[in-house]
């Protein structure tokens, strides 16, 4: 059904407001599934999970990679961890969108020194908390969610240092309604994201199909490097690849950087999400319309 990602600076209130969120579902849908996936379901304390930044990596794919088993159409699934880096917020999207369900942000909006406080006071407590210097390492790197962003839309807001954190509180209650409501024709307030052909498995026997795909988009992107660099300068709109393939289009001048960086991203989206239906065609000219479709999709947003 859906995926709900939260979001906020070390102890912000976000577990609490999973929680409130998780609650205030099943009040709603009592069959409802709700899961709420964190550090502490994989059996990882917090302080060994962001001691340094190979370890976080590490945390993130197995949180990612545990969103993926878990995120279907039967049940909403809850990211509460930090969830700080747009970019990693990114791929978690791509994961709701590959599976066809609703997605959200819930972003704790709690200032800096409200958080150091309630660390502090865990601490005292002896209860789970960050050591000092990695509380302010965390807090330095955080990149706050921005509802323009389709990776951080639609964004919900909670002010936990300023309003008291309830299962009944107005903006719990706004974002059960978004992921429960049920969609329709006429529903215009809900968005359910759309698979597309770049989010689908390649399956195939043949040996060689990921080496033809490797192949043809290799080639599109020396196709887009060529056309920009024979242009000397100026604004290439269009670029075509070759007859019966569809036009790149585009908007800006993109660099190699860029394009190598969208070229690995669409292979291991290809294939690591499989959908039903029939296995899309892998001969070099379908990888090449593919990618292509996907290429004026990422640069056109």
């Amino acid at each position: 059904m859906a995926l709900v990602v939260m979001c906020g600076q070390p102890c912000s209130g976000k577990t609490a407001a999973a929680a409130c969120l998780a609650v205030a579902l099943h009040s709603s849908s009592p069959d409802l599934t709700v899961r709420i996936i964190d550090e502490s379901s994989l059996h990882l304390r917090r302080n060994d999970s962001y001691k340094d930044m190979v370890v976080e990596k590490n945390l993130r794919g197995l949180l990612r990679s545990e969103v993926d088993r878990s995120v279907s159409r039967d049940s909403i699934i809850i990211v509460d961890s930090l969830n700080n880096i747009k970019g990693y917020r990114y791929e978690l999207w791509c994961l709701a969108r590959a599976s066809g369900v609703r997605y959200c942000v819930l972003f704790c909006d709690t200032e800096v020194d409200h958080c150091k406080e309630w660390n502090s006071n865990r601490q005292e407590k002896g209860e789970p908390a960050y050591d000092t210097n990695i509380f302010e390492d965390l807090v330095s790197r955080f990149e706050k969610p921005d509802r323009r962003n389709r990776w951080d839309s639609p964004l919900f807001e909670l002010f936990p240092s300023r309003d008291e954190l309830v299962e009944t509180a107005p903006v719990i209650a706004e974002a059960v309604s978004y992921l429960t409501k049920k969609v329709d024709s006429k529903t215009r307030d809900v968005k359910v994201l759309q698979p597309t052909i770049a989010t689908q498995t390649v399956r195939t026997t043949e040996a060689n199909s990921l080496y033809e795909m490797d192949k043809a988009t290799q080639e599109v992107v020396n196709a887009i490097v060529e056309a920009q660099s024979c242009g000397l300068g100026l604004a290439v709109n269009k670029i075509s690849i070759g007859p019966n393939l569809p036009t790149i289009k585009l908007e800006r001048s993109v660099g190699l950087p860029e394009l190598r960086s969208l070229r690995r991203t669409f292979i291991k989206l290809a294939g690591q999400y499989s959908l039903s239906g029939p296995p899309p065609p892998t001969d070099a000219d379908s990888a090449k319309r593919m990618f292509v479709d996907y290429l004026n999709r990422e640069l056109g947003a």
